[in-house]
């Protein structure tokens, strides 16, 4: 499928390469729903910003979608709506192994495996076998080691927060061979209602002095702008990529005066007026992520496409 692949839809890998080599970071945006993904390229277009558009295995099944849907109107938007800046199509969070494989299948240039609720050994022999499939499929891979704590519990089913340990993620990244590393140094997946967001700087710096791999911050929602900068400019590059989920959901859902998410089933049957008032919020959000939080617009123009 997609065979005839658009040369500015890369992987992660080429992606991560280049927001480090600049000290910004690249945001992956979640759409949850299918008509989303339509702002979020609209607005990478607009500030001339690397993207990643972004679903996990848990917001396939929660929201009631395949990963081959979900890649074919990926790949339609691209091309009806000329999209020119580098894109990468990932799969957030997964566990099971047949989803990474359907995704890869549907067009996905990017996969994360979590197994990041078992041992060190386990999670390395799982990340390693992900790793493998992947990267015979010229697909970028990434795992997460440590726990990440959550809100809403979307993206994980814990709230509790292991902290990663850099000797560990030495060794994980050697044995997995990984492309990337979610690594758990604060944030949380979610909206932060009682808990603050923070970023542990000397654990970044720490698994970024003893690893080459680029690191991910996942629950980029609600976490301060200089917070998620500071991690972005530390010696030898430090967060290379940042998840925002929830922020685009909530912009969504505000526009339309709701509280209760929807099935993508729902948000494809709107009246076409309230689907464009959603869209033009979330398109909105993103923008002001990129510009003011990421600091990635205009840095289209680094990459060599």
């Amino acid at each position: 499928m997609n065979s005839v692949r658009q040369k500015n839809i890369i992987t992660l890998k080429t992606a991560l390469e280049q927001a480090e080599k600049g000290g910004y970071a690249i945001g992956s945006f979640s759409p949850r729903y299918t008509d989303m993904i339509l702002p979020i390229l609209r607005a990478g277009q607009q500030t001339q910003s690397p993207l990643i558009v972004q679903i996990s295995q848990k917001e396939l099944e929660r929201y009631g979608i395949t990963p081959f849907e979900f890649g074919e109107v990926f790949y339609q938007t691209m091309k009806d709506e000329n999209i020119t800046v580098p894109t990468v199509l990932h799969l957030d969070h997964t566990k099971d192994f047949q989803v990474i494989k359907d995704a890869i299948e549907a067009g996905f240039t990017s996969v994360m495996i979590d197994a990041s609720e078992h041992h060190l050994e386990k999670n390395i022999e799982i990340s390693a076998m992900a790793a493998e499939y992947a990267h015979s499929k010229g697909v970028s891979v990434e795992a997460e080691l440590g726990m990440i704590g959550t809100t809403d519990f979307i993206e994980t089913d814990h709230d509790e927060e292991l902290y990663t340990n850099p000797d560990e993620a030495l060794e994980f990244v050697t044995k997995t061979k990984v492309d990337a590393l979610a690594v758990s140094v604060g944030t949380a997946h979610g909206v932060y209602k009682v808990k603050k967001p923070t970023v542990d700087l000397e654990r970044l710096k720490a698994i970024r002095s003893l690893t080459p791999v680029h690191l991910v911050l996942h629950g980029g929602s609600g976490v301060p702008a200089e917070m998620i900068q500071a991690a972005m400019k530390l010696p030898n590059g430090g967060i290379s990529k940042v998840n925002i989920a929830t922020d685009l959901e909530l912009s969504l859902l505000g526009a339309l005066g709701r509280e209760e998410r929807m099935t993508n089933q729902e948000a494809k049957s709107l009246p076409s007026d309230k689907k464009q008032t959603g869209q033009l919020a979330v398109q909105k959000t993103v923008i002001d992520k990129i510009e003011n939080f990421l600091t990635s617009d205009k840095r289209a123009l680094d990459f060599q496409i």
